[in-house]
């Protein structure tokens, strides 16, 4: 009779644990869809801060498709206008206009320099890189803690707090696989961009590692888009300008 009770609970608390899972992921991709929309066009000015104060920007025009395809597009300053990024899965490259040939790119590295790596800035979706579960509740406030699904990811582990009425992230902190903190990402500034999306304006980020440091992600624009596939091949890195005609 114990051991059925046992048996029972452990039963139990198994079920309990998968369902929890699944609601999690299920969170994840609203947290995603309330973020952006599947597939999108959007301009953004990412901002380097040094610890001295001084501080360098760029301009970025981006345009993403389903869960894997990401291009973005140098508009400022001028000494990088025309470069290009390409995100397919998890393989990355760097166009630069005059050496003509796309050359590959990791997703810890990054084309600007600063806290923000290639991975933040041509970023797809979280529950596609991420299994979920809750670690916590709170009145307001959900924890998630987010585990790579594969060791191609650029962080082992996100631990996300969300606003539970809205359903958007308010900060984030990313782990290696040691354990160590890379970095943590604040969400800012509500604002509502029109077509269904209200999201943060703002994404700040700081990093143990970079003391001092500090990069800023405005958004400026964003809104659904559909563009056909070939739009994100490495033939065409060099055309991105012709979307925004």
């Amino acid at each position: 009779m114990i051991r059925s009770v046992f048996a029972l609970a452990a039963f139990l608390l198994a079920a309990a644990s998968v369902a929890a899972g699944i609601d999690a992921n299920e969170m994840l991709r609203k947290i995603d869809r309330n973020l952006e929309p599947a597939s999108y066009e959007m301009y953004r000015k990412l901002i380097n801060i040094e610890p001295n104060g001084t501080k360098k920007e760029f301009v970025l025009y981006s345009v993403k498709k389903g869960s894997d395809k990401v291009i973005a597009l140098f508009l400022e300053p001028a000494s990088d206008k025309g470069r290009s990024t390409l995100r397919l899965g998890d393989n990355m490259w760097l166009y630069i206009p005059n050496v003509g040939k796309p050359v590959r790119i990791t997703s810890l590295q990054s084309v600007i320099g600063g806290v923000f790596n290639n991975a933040d800035i041509l970023r797809v979706d979280y529950a596609v890189e991420y299994e979920a579960k809750v670690e916590e509740e709170q009145k307001d406030v959900l924890v998630l803690m987010l585990k790579a699904r594969t060791g191609e990811v650029a962080y082992d582990r996100l631990k996300m707090w969300v606003d539970r009425k809205l359903l958007l992230p308010t900060k984030i902190e990313a782990y290696a696989a040691s354990g160590m903190l890379i970095k943590t990402l604040h969400f800012k500034e509500l604002k509502d961009f029109g077509g269904g999306i209200r999201r943060p304006a703002v994404v700040e980020t700081d990093s143990p590692l970079y003391k001092g440091y500090v990069s800023v992600m405005l958004y400026s624009g964003i809104k659904k888009r559909d563009v056909p596939d070939e739009v994100f091949t490495l033939t065409n890195m060099h055309r991105v300008e012709e979307l925004r005609r």
